[in-house]
């Protein structure tokens, strides 16, 4: 088995709390420069800067997660990845379709722009992507799966906009793949937290919203190489793979 060092829950110039230095460019030159294998893009409730990242990323050396930050109706923020284009555009249609119509303040909250790979502004995102979904988690969970995807309660220690906090437990129902604490989450204060018996990856993100922060924190897949397959079997902790906290 090979090792690679994950930080899978990272925020480009499109969500409006990223700052303006996190450009596609800037984003790939601080993974590598931060030794990082992998890398998850997850920008809130849109995945409109996976395909670029992923096809910059490549020569680079650096596999990238395709997905996005979702919030819940419930306010809770799940980590979503999807494996190919074509589910990852079924997956944007389907964050349009239930994102609600609210527009962003700029003043507020800040830009939601889609740049190319030269900076250049492709578009402006009217609706403020920090909205949450008319979806339930359950409804949520269960679109991922049907495409395929990737399906991890966020920051689950944070006293706002995690499942703990929004729901008071996870429940036993809902098919999750891993869960994420923060940065600065020790793995043992966050172990009461968990599902009983729970046998799946805990994983640890920088959730960065500024350039400075990729790679402050990190997760080791340990697995045959980077492909999404290999990626969800570590997280399953089968087969051999698995998944530690550095």
């Amino acid at each position: 088995m090979n090792t690679y060092r994950a930080d899978l829950h990272l925020h480009t110039v499109l969500s409006p709390c990223g700052d303006l230095e996190m450009s596609p460019a800037n984003m790939i030159s601080k993974a590598c420069e931060k030794g990082l294998d992998i890398i998850g893009i997850t920008d809130h409730n849109s995945t409109k800067h996976c395909k670029l990242i992923k096809k910059m990323a490549e020569p680079a050396g650096l596999f990238v997660l395709m997905g996005a930050e979702v919030t819940t109706r419930e306010e809770v923020h799940c980590l979503t990845f999807f494996e190919n284009d074509s589910q990852l555009d079924e997956f944007q249609h389907y964050l349009e379709e239930h994102l609600p119509p609210i527009l962003n303040n700029i003043e507020k909250f800040g830009y939601q722009v889609v740049v190319d790979e030269n900076e250049n502004i492709l578009e402006q995102v009217d609706f403020l992507l920090l909205s949450a979904l008319d979806q339930s988690i359950e409804q949520i969970e269960k679109k991922v799966h049907s495409l395929g995807g990737i399906f991890i309660p966020a920051h689950i220690d944070r006293p706002s906009y995690s499942i703990i906090s929004q729901l008071g437990f996870i429940p036993g129902d809902l098919l999750i793949d891993g869960i994420e604490i923060s940065a600065n989450c020790k793995l043992q204060s966050a172990m009461p937290m968990m599902p009983k018996n729970f046998e799946k990856a805990i994983i640890r993100s920088s959730d960065a919203h500024y350039i400075q922060d990729i790679g402050k924190v990190f997760t080791v897949f340990e697995m045959e190489c980077r492909t999404f397959s290999e990626i969800k079997k570590a997280l399953q902790n089968t087969m051999e793979r698995k998944v530690s906290i550095a």
